[in-house]
């Protein structure tokens, strides 16, 4: 997209607020394309396109995964590791009303209501991230350590082929 300014959106203030340094990165948005869109799009592997996924446990208590693009959550596993009896995605509905975000659009990054965060450990090892910046079609780029310092998750191996 040439020139197309990036927007200010509540993920991108709470950036600004913890002082981290991060890249734009605008993409033709593609309803239901994921994050095989947005790495075609940007020419960036999609493993290091990190997925923000709302989910809740049995007593719909709501809560947050990061993974890589190019896999899926073992909610079977997240629970286990959580000492829940089950997790499962939420509605989109839920998942908005929660993050503040549009589905498509969620961050991590100033949420409507804090919710506890779950990441995938290997995240951590790549040189850089790309994460969803609150809007759809909107990534930022950063370090991963960024994300760890920011976010203060707990790191857990649950990804699946």
């Amino acid at each position: 997209m040439a020139k197309e300014k990036a927007p200010v959106t509540a993920a991108v203030r709470a950036l600004r607020a913890e002082k981290v340094v991060f890249s734009d990165h605008l993409y033709a948005y593609e309803e239901k394309g994921g994050t095989a869109v947005s790495s075609r799009e940007l020419g960036i592997d999609e493993h290091a396109v990190i997925k923000t996924l709302v989910m809740e446990d049995e007593g719909r208590t709501p809560l947050i995964v990061l993974m890589h693009g190019d896999l899926q959550v073992s909610t079977k596993e997240l629970a286990r590791l959580m000492g829940a009896k089950q997790v499962s995605p939420c509605t989109a509905e839920t998942a908005q009303k929660q993050s503040g975000y549009l589905v498509g659009g969620t961050s991590p990054f100033g949420t409507r209501h804090p919710m506890p965060v779950y990441m995938e450990e290997s995240i951590t090892t790549l040189p850089k991230v790309f994460i969803n910046g609150g809007k759809r079609g909107y990534l930022v780029g950063m370090a991963p350590a960024e994300l760890v310092r920011v976010l203060k998750p707990r790191l857990v191996t649950v990804g699946i082929r």
